[in-house]
């Protein structure tokens, strides 16, 4: 008799664990780490263009120094803020990336617009080579950073819904995790202005 109420409160046990999300939020834990490696990734391939297009720029538009040497700071800024799937609990720590990411966009944007000055610079293969690759990685940045908000979106849905907040909170010691916000929500909701 013993061993029948032990495999019977084993069979219980089973049972009840698989509708407590342990393996669901596991599996949506790592799906949130796999989708920021992919976002990182896309960051690191942009910032690994960033030398050549502005040695291609510089033999171009050398008295553009300040310019240029904002690009390079920008980048130096970026690549230093290295965030881990473990910081990215840390709201603040994932704030800087992000700031430190918009900085760089925007040194880029302003290297970009100097290309428009020189129409032999915008002629030449290899700078419009690195302007595309530099246009494409822009694309799947913003690829890889919209998985990433759909898993964490996915992720804080089963932190918060009952009865898997039970398990993520007390037995995983879950909480939800930062997501991309835009700095000043204000300005990108107006309309740009276009000037000819």
């Amino acid at each position: 008799m013993g061993r029948v109420s032990r495999a019977l409160m084993i069979l219980i046990a089973a049972i009840s664990c698989s509708a407590c999300g342990y393996n669901d939020l596991q599996g949506l834990d790592e799906d949130t780490k796999a989708a920021w490696s992919e976002v990182v990734n896309q960051y690191q391939r942009r910032a690994d263009l960033i030398p050549n297009l502005v040695a291609t720029v510089k033999g171009y538009a050398a008295h553009e120094k300040d310019t240029l040497e904002g690009v390079v700071q920008a980048r130096a800024q970026a690549t230093g803020v290295q965030i881990t799937p473990e910081m990215l609990k840390d709201p603040a720590a994932f704030e800087q990336f992000q700031k430190a990411q918009a900085g760089l966009t925007s040194a880029l944007g302003r290297l970009i617009a100097i290309a428009e000055n020189y129409p032999n610079l915008k002629a030449d293969q290899n700078f419009r080579d690195l302007q595309s690759q530099l246009e494409g990685t822009e694309n799947r940045i913003t690829v890889a950073r919209k998985r990433y908000i759909d898993r964490v979106a996915e992720f804080n849905k089963m932190v918060r819904y009952f009865p898997t907040n039970l398990t993520a909170k007390m037995l995983l010691h879950l909480e939800e995790k930062p997501n991309f916000t835009v700095a000043d929500e204000r300005a990108v909701a107006k309309p740009p202005e276009v000037k000819f």
